[in-house]
């Protein structure tokens, strides 16, 4: 019983947090709720209490979860946030409304196939590597414009912005700063950077999607493998 009753706290408390994130954003862009590692019991008071964008890091576990969710909140939009292997392809068209991690030519070709053949057209962001970690995915800064040609050109891929996930030990507004001059560079109208810590420079910047996970949702549970 008392396990239960920490539970429902837990899921109380993830509700007033996203009210308050929600309250300091307010329409100066859109808040992802990013649900990645927590099960439907955490994400449907949130979905109750008016939050319809969510991001996900893996296709395998957004759809042990989603596809019940979405039956009752057909008006939900998924972010794939995650990087994505091309043998995944297939399920992330069919599972996502927005895929944010393009971010090599073969994820690139895999998508713009399995639109194709499922006949739906997804928006895409492209991933920047925009602090030239080794670690992390994403199109280094100077291949970018070469990049965009292919993806739009080639491919025929809806590129509508970027984003980027800055070093995590360095002031990450100069990052955000040198991704949002890249997109207008670019023509691209969307921004998706900041995330729990530092949500509000990168709205500062110019995002128009900040990431938020564990401000909402709190710590997360450990993923057995």
């Amino acid at each position: 019983m008392a396990r239960k009753l920490a539970h429902r706290d837990e899921m109380s408390d993830s509700v007033t947090n996203w009210r308050n994130i929600k309250q300091q954003i307010s329409d100066r862009a859109q808040l992802v709720a990013v649900s990645k590692t927590f099960g439907a019991d955490e994400i449907r008071p949130l979905l109750e209490a008016g939050q319809r964008i969510f991001g996900e890091n893996r296709v395998q576990e957004a759809q042990n979860k989603w596809p019940d969710l979405r039956r009752h909140y057909p008006d939900l939009e998924l972010h794939l946030i995650g990087p994505l292997q091309s043998n995944k392809a297939a399920d992330a068209v069919r599972l996502f409304d927005l895929i944010q991690t393009v971010d090599r030519p073969k994820i690139a070709q895999a998508l713009a196939a399995e639109m194709k053949k499922q006949n739906k057209a997804l928006p895409c962001f492209v991933q920047v590597n925009i602090g030239h970690e080794p670690q992390k995915a994403g199109v280094m800064p100077e291949a970018l414009d070469d990049f965009l040609k292919l993806v739009q050109g080639e491919y025929g891929l809806d590129i509508v912005g970027l984003m980027c996930i800055p070093p995590a030990d360095e002031n990450p507004q100069p990052y955000f700063r040198q991704l949002a001059q890249m997109a207008a560079r670019h023509g691209l109208k969307q921004l998706s950077m900041g995330m729990s810590s530092d949500y509000e420079l990168a709205i500062l910047e110019g995002a128009t999607y900040v990431r938020v996970g564990s401000a909402i949702f709190g710590g997360r549970p450990q993923i057995t493998k």
